[in-house]
């Protein structure tokens, strides 16, 4: 038996309590797992169904302990963790994902670094450090760019688009919050993502491509199979792949990129962790993002990711709930996911709904006349 693999009876802990966590603790508990969790919030997704609660911040030495006293086996479910917490879980517990991969992704310029170490292409750009240097590395890099925060950005947040000089001034104030990255703006076709996984034995395996919409910043829908080229796809997935080894990934890793009009690839973020974008795999696929996450951790043989049949997946923000719950009649072929998530707020994810069919126009259909995303 492999000393790492970890097996039904044990405990996960999780770093988290979001609804990441909350659903890789369902896979998780399928496979007869318990489950620890640390999280600030009470009531958190997570929380709700786990075995052992550590209520506190994420940064706190003493909650870590716990964690790690309770563990066989952590994980986190999103990126903004304490590297130097899980730097000391990495010596007193067992973290398969470690914290390397974790330093790199919470950071843009290391994680840019990183994939051009790989070999990969990224849309050109610059580090800027002091407003000084914004006019000259605008001329540069060319207009339109975009000016982004190295760490903190999520959903939009954190970046500024420059399109003309006059845009400069009031995008050095993201400076206030330390290095930016200055990045060229993309002639985008499609915005892509694929969700790979490895174990600890080196198996490495893919989910579909999936073509991603946003409004807003915030992802919208993830349609799959991407409407893309097969020529693409394999080279989103040779992507996908060449990273993960570069890395020694342990765990899972969304990578998305963007299509230009002319059809090249570039890396856009990286994502150490199951990721929105992967949530139609829940049923989609024969083993979901999070059912092969909890395998790659544990040092599980990786399942087969395959696609079942077509599927449009969809954000639930707070302002469509109550859409969605007036709808329920009309559910026969939708699949609702909600998170547990008590207040609702508008643009706050509470939850997804995904639409099979036996192609995507059919699912892409039903989701339009539900009426239910304005």
């Amino acid at each position: 038996m492999n000393l790492n693999r970890i097996l039904p009876g044990q405990t996960i802990g999780i770093i988290g309590g979001g609804q990441l966590g909350r659903m890789m603790a369902m896979s998780a508990k399928e496979m007869g797992y318990n489950i620890a969790v640390l999280e600030p919030a009470e009531d958190s997704p997570c929380g709700q169904i786990a075995d052992i609660k550590i209520v506190t911040g994420y940064d706190d030495f003493e909650g870590i302990q716990k964690l790690a006293q309770c563990s066989d086996v952590i994980t986190y479910e999103f990126e903004n963790v304490n590297v130097e917490m899980v730097k000391w879980l990495e010596e007193h517990s067992y973290v398969p994902q470690g914290s390397h991969l974790l330093k790199i992704t919470q950071n843009r310029q290391f994680e840019k670094e990183e994939i051009t170490k790989a070999g990969l292409p990224i849309a050109p750009y610059r580090i800027i450090e002091k407003a000084e240097e914004m006019e000259e590395a605008v001329e540069s890099i060319g207009y339109p760019c975009v000016l982004k925060t190295c760490q903190g950005g999520y959903d939009g947040k954190g970046q500024h688009l420059i399109e003309r000089k006059e845009d400069i001034d009031e995008a050095i104030k993201l400076l206030n919050a330390g290095t930016c990255v200055l990045e060229s703006w993309i002639d985008l076709q499609k915005e892509v993502s694929v969700i790979v996984h490895r174990n600890e034995n080196g198996d490495v395996t893919c989910l579909p491509i999936g073509e991603n919409i946003h409004k807003h910043h915030i992802l919208y829908q993830t349609i799959v199979p991407a409407r893309v080229s097969e020529e693409t796809k394999e080279k989103a997935t040779k992507i996908a792949l060449k990273i993960a080894n570069h890395l020694k990934l342990v765990g899972t890793l969304a990578v998305e990129m963007f299509i230009t009009r002319d059809g090249e690839l570039f890396v856009n973020e990286l994502a150490p962790r199951p990721h929105n974008s992967g949530h139609y795999s829940m049923n989609a696929c024969a083993v979901s993002q999070f059912g092969q996450h909890i395998r790659a951790i544990c040092n599980w043989p990786l399942g087969d990711s395959s696609l079942l049949k077509p599927a449009v997946m969809a954000n639930l923000l707070g302002d469509e709930m109550n859409k969605a719950l007036d709808k329920v009649e009309q559910f026969s072929d939708c699949h609702l996911h909600l998170y547990g998530k008590k207040e609702v707020k508008d643009g706050r994810k509470m939850g997804h709904m995904t639409v099979i069919a036996d192609n995507i126009e059919m699912a892409l259909e039903k989701i339009n006349a539900l009426k239910i995303w304005s």
